[in-house]
């Protein structure tokens, strides 16, 4: 092989080295537009609603309605109610009447919050995005290995930038909670915070 042979392949590997960084990079540069402009939907100043349905070998399946504003939200399902206000979370089971009350860590938060992922995907994450059935998915992993949340896929409408499945993986875990039915209804302060004179007999245990 001659000199000029070795160069003109080293210079190939080059170039073919910097169209592929560079494709990755506006990979990740569009990924996060659309998940910027997708929290910009759903995280609106107001507030909004949904329905949801979780389906996990790791937290059960279920199904039921989310109200959410800003990093707060109150969800309804046939077994339980939960409150979250930004930091502490309330949840009533309704077949022991027992309302527990915890600091819930990212992974437990994303398991019941679908939308979650608008203030998660901002830090710690790398991202890439392709067109599937008309939808954007967004994939998102986890930048440290020891992140409970790990991977994700999120499918977005590319019309109204609205989340309608969202897939999450702890471990070899994947939960998937599709979500419909999104309103932009602003939201009172008060329904994200568990107000004990609405459930009197209710026992309340302090898990923090």
């Amino acid at each position: 092989m001659t000199q000029i042979t070795q160069i003109t392949r080293i210079l190939l590997t080059c170039m073919m080295a910097f169209v592929t960084l560079n494709t990755m990079a506006q990979g990740t540069q569009n990924a996060r537009k659309v998940l910027d402009k997708t929290a910009s939907v759903v995280g609106r100043k107001g507030g909004a609603s949904a329905n949801f349905k979780i389906t996990s070998a790791k937290y059960g399946n279920t199904s039921g309605t989310i109200a959410i504003k800003e990093n707060k939200f109150h969800a309804t399902t046939p077994d339980a109610i939960v409150w979250f206000d930004g930091k502490t979370q309330w949840s009533y089971l309704k077949s022991t009447d027992e309302v527990n009350v915890t600091t819930p860590k990212e992974s437990q938060l994303a398991a019941m919050n679908p939308y979650q992922f608008i203030s998660m995907y901002k830090t710690g994450f790398n991202m890439d995005m392709k067109t599937v059935n008309g939808y954007y998915q967004v994939h998102l992993t986890a930048q440290n290995k020891k992140r409970n949340v790990q991977e994700m896929y999120i499918n977005i409408n590319k019309t109204t930038y609205v989340p309608s499945q969202v897939k999450m993986r702890q471990g070899t875990t994947w939960t998937t909670i599709n979500i419909s039915n999104f309103q932009a209804k602003n939201q009172p302060n008060n329904i994200f915070t568990f107000n004990a004179k609405d459930f009197p007999q209710a026992e309340v245990i302090d898990l923090r």
